[in-house]
């Protein structure tokens, strides 16, 4: 166990009770589980009390078999110190995360490729709207039940002079791609084999 995370981890314990319930280090990192509604406190009391100056990443993750389905992941970054720190929230369907913005302005792209992809909403985001797909589209894809598919589909309808949606239909089930294998050739033969030398 690292000595320098060990001990901020008892400190931040000590300083935000009841915000963190939570704190691990593995692979050289500390890894909080803190309160939905406390997170900014955390982000705040993390950048100004410990240095941990700038956001890395703020990403998602859907556990569809828990009552809190999402977990919002926060990653931060201190220069100073040479160490990194990860804060995770669990968020269930519909609920609302307050947004992390007033702490790192760099939050905002984050929280709305979170958003997009998971359908987690920011409250205070200012301009919380897709970043990743298009603005009519439907669902979140990084959602385990979303369809590997989706729903539909967006082509330039050269009649219309328009782009256009339209469901998607699939020509063929999946596709049964031939990679070559270097161990195993391919069970018929290849156009130009036929002037190879036969063992």
């Amino acid at each position: 166990m690292s000595t320098p995370l060990a001990a901020l981890s008892e400190r931040i314990a000590a300083a935000l009770p009841g915000a963190v319930t939570a704190a691990e280090i593995a692979y050289g990192e500390l890894t909080l589980r803190a309160e939905a509604g406390e997170i900014v406190r955390v982000l705040t009391w993390l950048r100004d009390e410990a240095g941990f100056k700038t956001v890395i990443d703020i990403c998602g993750n859907d556990w569809p078999v828990r009552e809190k389905r999402f977990d919002v992941v926060y990653h931060l970054l201190s220069l100073t110190g040479n160490a990194r720190v990860r804060a995770k929230i669990a968020v269930g369907e519909g609920e609302a995360v307050p947004s992390a913005m007033g702490v790192f302005a760099g939050a905002g792209w984050f929280e709305r490729e979170v958003f997009d992809m998971y359908g987690v909403k920011f409250e205070g985001h200012p301009d919380l709207r897709r970043i990743l797909t298009d603005y009519n589209f439907e669902g979140h894809p990084l959602r385990k039940d979303f369809p590997l598919t989706g729903f539909v589909e967006l082509r330039y309808d050269d009649d219309k002079k328009k782009v256009v949606y339209q469901p998607v239909q699939l020509v063929q089930e999946y596709r049964d791609f031939d990679f070559m294998s270097p161990w195993e050739g391919a069970p018929y033969i290849l156009p130009g084999d036929e002037k190879a030398d036969k063992p």
